[in-house]
C-alpha cells in the first residue's frame, strides 16, 4: 500500500499528465496545413499547399506552460570534446542548451566565415554556409536563453516505433503487476504514431505473442497470412524459380502494413498509461553532472531559417529521466553521438546499411493472390552490388513491393531510386502493376551488418533498442520481431532497477531524486535471448557477399551457411569497411543511362515524393547541415560526380549553376523535400552532411507502409 507521500505524488504527476494531454490536444485543433516543397531538376522549386485542415502538432511552450521551471544545468563548450571545430568562441553552449554572454543573444554574432554545427540543434543551431559576421549586431531576444522547462519521469523513450512502444507497453505492464506507479514518456519526431514508419512488411509474432498475446482479441491489424513463399532469380527480361531458403520460410508470418501496427501499438501504450507525444523531436541528450545520461531535449522551434526567433518562437523542453532508452530507428541522430561519446563501437564493426525503397499499388482483382510473398535477385543490379526486391500481396487487393540496395555499392553512378523504377518495370513485375495504381511511396535506411556490427548497448543513464541497435535479421530480411523484444528485454531491466530505488529509498522515504539508474545488465540479457541466437546463427552471411564472386558466393555460402552448418562455422567474418569509403571515384566507371519513366509503371522522382506527404515549415534552419560548404562542390563533384543527386530517394540533393559564378556549379539542398531516410549521413563519401533532426511534426506522413 502506498504512503501518503508516495500517493501525493501519484496525483501529482497525474494532474501534469491531464494538463499535457490537454494542450496538445488545443494545439492539434489549431494547427495549420503544411507546405511541400520539391526542386525540379533545374533547381527551381515546386509548391503545392497540402490539403487543408492537416493537422501539424504543438510546440513545447503550450505543454511547457502547466510545467515548473528548473535551473540549467551543463558544461561549457571548453569541456565538451566532442563539439565540432569552428563553433564561434564567444558561444557557451551547455549540455541543456545554449547560453549566451548577456550582451549578446543571437547565434549569429561574430561567427567564423565558414559556421559548422555545433553540439546541439536547439536555439544555436549553426547554419551551412558563409555569413558576413562582422559588424553585425546582436538580435535581443530573451527568448532565445530563457530556461527550459523541465518535467520528470521514470522513462523516457525517443521513438514510438516497435522497439519504444515495446519497452512503454512491458514498463508499464510491469508496474501494473506489481502494484507500482511509473511515469512512462514516449517522445516521437513524426506528427502522429507510425507516420515515419515503413518497412516491408512480413512480421514474425514471436515478441507480439510475448508481449500481448491476446493480440488478436484486442484486434491487431495482422488480417492476412502469409500462405506461399517464392524465390526468383531475374535477368534483363525473365525469371528463373529458385528453391526458396529456409531461413526465409514465412509461415506463421503475416504480411502487414507496419505503419498501421505500430498505430495500434502506440493505442495499446495509451490505455496502459504510457505518455505518448508526437510532434516533439528530441534534438539533444541530456548528461548530469557526472556525465551520466539525465533525458533529453526537444528542439526550439519558430526559428526562422537564419536561427532567428520568429513570432511563433517557443523554447524547448527537458525531460529528466531515471533511465532514457533510445529507439530512433536506423542510424539515429542521437544514437551517433552516444555512440561517439562513449564510445559504443570500439569493440564492434562498422554498421553497413542497405537502403530501402517501397510502393504500395491496388492491382487488378484478378491478380491479386493474398497471401503470397516473392523475392527477387539479379537483375537489374550487377553481381557485384548487393540488392534485392520483393512483392508481397496483402489483403483488399493491395501489394507491398520494394527493393533494397546495399550502400556499399562502388559506383557512384548509381541511383537506388532508377534500380527501383528498373525492377519494376521488369515484364515479372510489369504484369502485376499493369492496370493497377500505385498509392503510397517510402524510402528508408535499414541497418544489414548483423551480429557483429551491434555496439554496446549500455551507458550510464540508458541504453539503445530496436534498430538504432541493429538488430535486423538480414537472411529472414526482418527486424521488427528482434526489435520488440530488445524494447521487452530493456524493459524489463529498466523496471527492475527503477522499482529496486523505491523500495530501497523505504515506504517512508521522500520522493527518489531523478538520478540516473545502471542498466548495464540489459547487455547480457539480451545475449542470453533469442535475438543474439538468430543473428549468431547467420552473422556469415552478409559478409559473404564481398568475395570475387560477389552474388554467386553469396548464395552459395548461404546455402552451405543456412542448411549444413547451421551457423556453427568457427569463424566470424568481418565487413570490408564503412559504407561511405565502399564507393570509389567517377572515372573508374561509365554513367549509367536509365531510361525515361512511362508514367503507368515507372515515376518521375517528384512524383514518387509528392506521395510521401512530406511537410516541413519552409522557414527554418536546414536540418541537413554541412560541416563544411565548400566540401561538396570541391571534392565530390570532381571525384564522384555529385552523388548526392543519385543516392538520396527524394530529390533533396542538387548540383545546379551557379548564377554568381557562371560556368560553376553550387550545391543545393531542398530540405523540405527529406523523408527522413537518413541516407546521406551514411553514404555521403566525405562524411559532410549531417542530419540532424528538423521541427517536430515534420516529415513524411505515411500510410500504409
Amino acid at each position: 500500500m502506498y504512503t501518503l507521500g508516495r500517493s501525493l505524488r501519484v496525483l501529482a504527476k497525474q494532474s501534469r499528465i491531464n494538463a499535457r494531454m490537454h494542450a496538445i490536444q488545443v494545439a492539434k485543433k489549431t494547427s495549420a496545413s503544411g507546405v511541400l516543397l520539391a526542386a525540379n531538376s533545374s533547381g527551381s522549386s515546386l509548391r503545392s499547399v497540402l490539403a487543408p485542415g492537416t493537422l501539424r502538432p504543438s510546440s513545447t511552450l503550450s505543454l511547457a506552460a502547466h510545467l515548473r521551471p528548473t535551473q540549467a544545468l551543463g558544461r561549457s563548450r571548453s569541456s565538451d570534446p566532442t563539439l565540432a571545430p569552428g563553433c564561434p568562441p564567444n558561444l557557451r553552449i551547455t549540455e541543456m542548451g545554449q547560453t549566451f554572454p548577456p550582451h549578446m543573444t543571437s547565434p549569429l554574432v561574430a561567427l567564423s566565415e565558414t559556421i559548422t554545427r555545433c553540439v546541439s540543434t536547439s536555439t544555436a543551431t549553426c547554419l551551412e554556409g558563409k555569413k558576413e559576421a562582422e559588424g553585425e549586431k546582436a538580435v535581443e531576444d530573451p527568448r532565445i536563453v530563457e530556461q527550459r522547462f523541465v518535467d520528470e519521469a521514470d522513462v523516457v523513450v525517443v521513438g514510438a516505433g516497435p522497439a519504444g512502444l515495446s519497452a512503454a507497453i512491458r514498463l508499464k505492464q510491469l508496474a501494473n503487476e506489481r502494484g507500482q506507479e511509473l511515469r512512462v514518456i514516449v517522445v516521437e519526431k513524426a506528427g502522429e504514431v507510425g507516420a515515419h514508419t515503413v518497412s516491408g512488411a512480413v512480421i514474425e509474432t514471436r515478441a507480439l505473442d510475448e508481449l500481448i498475446p491476446d493480440w488478436k482479441e484486442r484486434g491487431a491489424p495482422l488480417d492476412q497470412p502469409a500462405l506461399e513463399d517464392h524465390m526468383h532469380y531475374l535477368t534483363r527480361s525473365s525469371s528463373i524459380p529458385l528453391p526458396h531458403p529456409p531461413q526465409m520460410s514465412n509461415h506463421g508470418n503475416y504480411i502487414v502494413s507496419l505503419n498501421n501496427v505500430v498505430k495500434w501499438l502506440g493505442e495499446q501504450a495509451e490505455e496502459l498509461g504510457v505518455e505518448i507525444f508526437p510532434g516533439f523531436a528530441a534534438s539533444e541528450v541530456l548528461y548530469d553532472d557526472q556525465g551520466a545520461v539525465q533525458g533529453i531535449a526537444t528542439n526550439d522551434v519558430g526559428l526562422d531559417k537564419d536561427g532567428r526567433p520568429k513570432d511563433n518562437f517557443e523554447r524547448g523542453m527537458a525531460l529528466h529521466a531515471r533511465v532514457t532508452l533510445f529507439a530512433e530507428g536506423c542510424h539515429g541522430s542521437l544514437t551517433k553521438t552516444l555512440i561517439r561519446r562513449f564510445d559504443l563501437r570500439k569493440d564492434s564493426q562498422p554498421q553497413t546499411y542497405g537502403l530501402g525503397i517501397k510502393e504500395v499499388w491496388e492491382i487488378d482483382p484478378a491478380k491479386h493472390t493474398p497471401g503470397a510473398v516473392h523475392h527477387y535477385v539479379g537483375y537489374p543490379v550487377d553481381y557485384q552490388t548487393y540488392g534485392g526486391g520483393f512483392l508481397y500481396h496483402m489483403a483488399d487487393n493491395l501489394v507491398s513491393l520494394g527493393y533494397v540496395v546495399g550502400l556499399d555499392y562502388r559506383n557512384p553512378y548509381l541511383s537506388p531510386y532508377q534500380e527501383f523504377q528498373r525492377f519494376k518495370a521488369h515484364p515479372k513485375l510489369r504484369a502485376t502493376l499493369e492496370g493497377g495504381k500505385c498509392i503510397s511511396y517510402a524510402a528508408r535506411a535499414l541497418n544489414e551488418g548483423g551480429y557483429q556490427s551491434i555496439p554496446k548497448l549500455t551507458f550510464p543513464g540508458g541504453a539503445l533498442i530496436g534498430c538504432t541497435a541493429g538488430f535486423l535479421n538480414l537472411p529472414k530480411i526482418k527486424g521488427t520481431h528482434t526489435a520488440m523484444k530488445s524494447g521487452i528485454v530493456a524493459a524489463e531491466v529498466a523496471a527492475e532497477a527503477i522499482l529496486g530505488a523505491y523500495k530501497a529509498a523505504g515506504e517512508g522515504a521522500e520522493e527518489v531524486p531523478y538520478t540516473a539508474l545502471d542498466v548495464s545488465p540489459y547487455e547480457q540479457a539480451m545475449r542470453d535471448s533469442w535475438v543474439y541466437q538468430e543473428l549468431y546463427a547467420v552473422r556469415n552471411v552478409r559478409p559473404s557477399f564481398h568475395s570475387p564472386l560477389g552474388l554467386f558466393g553469396f548464395m552459395a555460402w548461404t546455402g552451405l551457411d543456412t542448411v549444413v552448418l547451421k551457423g556453427k562455422a568457427p569463424w566470424t567474418w568481418k565487413h570490408p569497411g564503412p559504407d561511405y569509403a565502399m564507393l570509389q571515384p567517377a572515372k573508374n566507371f561509365k554513367p549509367i543511362a536509365y531510361p525515361k519513366p512511362d508514367g503507368e509503371v515507372t515515376f518521375d522522382l517528384l512524383e514518387s515524393v509528392s506521395r510521401t506527404g512530406t511537410n516541413h515549415a519552409e522557414n527554418q534552419p536546414v536540418h541537413l547541415q554541412l560541416k563544411d560548404p565548400k566540401v561538396q562542390v570541391e571534392r565530390n563533384l570532381p571525384v564522384f560526380a555529385g552523388p548526392e543527386a543519385r543516392f538520396c530517394p527524394a530529390g533533396v540533393y542538387e548540383y545546379v549553376d551557379d548564377d554568381a559564378h557562371p560556368g560553376q556549379k553550387r550545391f543545393q539542398i531542398n530540405s523540405q523535400n527529406c523523408i527522413h531516410c537518413k541516407t546521406c549521413d551514411i553514404k555521403d563519401p566525405a562524411q559532410n552532411i549531417n542530419w540532424t533532426v528538423p521541427e517536430g511534426g515534420g516529415g513524411p506522413q505515411y500510410s500504409l507502409t
